[in-house]
């Protein structure tokens, strides 16, 4: 009881010390004239990723590979699941393949990217520096482009800003709400990978499940958070580019970060099943924005069943 404690704390505290520092970072960016797209892009898109981030980077400095890497890769598949599927549930998403296929591209790409690196049973620190690489690469293009063309992606960016409600622009709130953010998120990623450990050996479990489950959810609750907004305000598109920015830094920014700090060896369950549903998840969401469907209420509901169906599969293994 006191490891489940420990966990939702930890899960409590991630998500407050996430919803602070987006906030206070959105404040500080209007005050000092940053631009919406750039917001959207990078405070918005990368920042409901900071639970991950936070909790990633010091499972993998305390030698706890299988939860920094569970922790990516079960955040994502919940990212397309369990997320896109709830947003779908609460209005279908009719979604524009034009504005949103690049970053799906992206998406997928980077998931090949894990599936290659996967063979050698390791994340180790060249293809650390490989994913950030590739990742400042992906967000210098964006940036360049979306500023010069005004294109659809770029209006994607700036709602995804528009989403949030950002507070008062006094500089000592922001910057209060901002180191309290950080420190909520420091103190939530310790206090639950001390939950996550207990529980595991209590019910003798393995880290990577607690990762790819709980952990992975957990840290998920900004992008859900942020998401369902979207939908419920109807903005599809906003909902999915969401999900697809937050996917990216994940795989490319947390993942990288993570090996470059430390190599992180790959259990058997992330080689032999999770990476591939990863990847089929991946796929399945390209294919929705390149054919320009409509998730309906009902696929909403199967992409829901399946991840429920991942997670029965997951604690049988």
């Amino acid at each position: 009881m006191t490891n489940l404690l420990f966990l939702l704390l930890g899960i409590t505290l991630l998500t407050l010390g996430g919803e602070a520092l987006i906030r206070s970072s959105l404040a500080i960016a209007k005050r000092f004239g940053l631009s919406p797209l750039l917001s959207g892009l990078i405070i918005v898109g990368f920042g409901t990723s900071m639970p991950e981030f936070v909790v990633s980077v010091e499972a993998a400095l305390s030698g706890q590979a299988d939860i920094a890497v569970g922790n990516v890769v079960g955040s994502n598949i919940g990212n397309i699941l369990l997320i896109l599927g709830l947003c779908a549930l609460i209005t279908p998403l009719t979604i524009s393949a034009l504005a949103l296929k690049r970053d799906a591209s992206v998406m997928l790409a980077s998931s090949v990217i894990f599936c290659v690196l996967a063979f050698n049973h390791s994340i180790r620190f060249i293809d650390g520096l490989l994913l950030i690489t590739l990742l400042f690469i992906y967000l210098i293009y964006t940036y360049q482009t979306e500023k010069k063309q005004q294109s659809a992606q770029a209006l994607l960016h700036v709602d995804e800003a528009n989403e949030v409600t950002v507070l008062p622009q006094s500089r000592l709130i922001s910057s209060a709400l901002l180191v309290t953010g950080l420190a909520l998120l420091i103190i939530g990623s310790k206090v639950l990978l001390v939950g996550a450990t207990g529980l595991a050996q209590s019910f003798g479990i393995s880290e990577g499940l607690i990762g790819l489950t709980l952990v992975a959810v957990g840290t998920s609750l900004p992008e859900l958070t942020v998401s369902v907004i979207a939908a419920l305000r109807k903005h599809a598109d906003v909902a999915v580019a969401n999900i697809l920015g937050s996917n990216i830094f994940n795989m490319l920014g947390i993942l990288g970060i993570s090996a470059i700090l430390q190599p992180l060896p790959l259990s058997s369950r992330i080689i032999n099943y999770d990476q591939w549903i990863l990847l089929a998840c991946s796929l399945l969401l390209l294919l929705f924005l390149y054919t320009g469907r409509r998730i309906a209420r009902i696929e909403g509901a199967l992409l829901l069943a399946a991840y429920a169906s991942y997670i029965a599969f997951s604690i049988s293994l």
